[in-house]
């Protein structure tokens, strides 16, 4: 009798045992974690619609894994921390600005998805056009070269200035300038303080982002406009991890429906 009940505990037992280890095994097949636990991953993001795209991509990503919003107050500390390894992605800014940062800190940052296209502008609170700003005119423009060549390509296009024709479009600067028949002032500042020269300039640079925060529509209050896609605005992760299962699943989810209600809400054009 003893042998029998030992016989059949060690018999539940055994069965246990094995319907417990189906369970994990399906478990980590659907959530590509052994012990079903919630993974972590930390995304950075700056101003409007930044935020708010990655909480929508929050609501999306698939488990295992979770997305913790880190919340930065410029462009520059998302790029050293996630190189520093302190953050698993950011999104904050186009590729040819995170390629600009590589460059000046030997990192090996790469863009994995393109999530929203920036519309540009140049905005004048004195001046309806570009003929109109006036010789010897202030105009300021961001000090970083991806974005100050898209800015000085605005005055070459409205014919106010000309470019060196033998530099990289996209990688002109001040010093590139060749003719300059209006004696325009230029003056560089970071793109954080772009919106603080709008009083005072005769024109002055901004994304769309910015422009809104100052009451502007881009479609309607800028006097130049652009919107290439080579600067849409992209999740962005360090090489070493950029083709992970988390790298699949965060793309998976920067390019939802949760992502692109948000995009709409926000009137800003989706780059998927």
């Amino acid at each position: 009798m003893k042998r029998s009940l030992a016989s059949a505990v060690a018999a539940s037992a055994a069965a246990l045992l094995l319907l417990t280890g189906c369970s994990s095994g399906s478990g980590a097949a659907d959530s590509g974690s052994a012990d079903g636990e919630k993974q972590v991953l930390k995304v950075a993001a700056t101003t409007t619609p930044m935020p708010e795209v990655v909480r929508a991509a929050g609501e999306a990503i698939e488990g295992p894994y979770e997305i913790e919003l880190v919340e930065v107050a410029d462009y520059v500390q998302p790029n050293t921390m996630l190189a520093a390894g302190e953050l698993d992605a950011n999104f904050v800014q186009h590729p040819p600005f995170m390629e600009e940062f590589n460059a000046a800190n030997d990192a090996s940052l790469v863009a994995i998805e393109p999530v929203y296209l920036t519309v540009v502008g140049t905005y004048s609170k004195t001046h309806d056009s570009m003929e109109d700003i006036p010789d010897g005119g202030h105009i300021v423009v961001p000090q970083d070269v991806s974005n100050q060549s898209r800015a000085l390509q605005m005055y070459a296009e409205a014919g106010l200035i000309d470019l060196d024709p033998k530099a990289d479009k996209w990688r002109v600067s001040v010093k590139d300038i060749t003719k300059n028949p209006k004696h325009l002032e230029f003056t560089e500042v970071d793109i954080m303080q772009l919106n603080a020269a709008y009083a005072e300039a005769d024109a002055v640079f901004l994304h769309g982002t910015f422009a809104r925060q100052l009451g502007l529509v881009p479609g309607e209050d800028a006097i130049a406009v652009e919107q290439d896609p080579q600067f849409a605005v992209s999740l962005v992760m360090r090489d070493d991890n950029s083709d992970s299962p988390e790298a699949k699943a965060l793309a998976k989810a920067f390019h939802s429906d949760e992502v692109r209600a948000v995009l709409e809400e926000f009137e800003v054009p989706a780059a998927f």
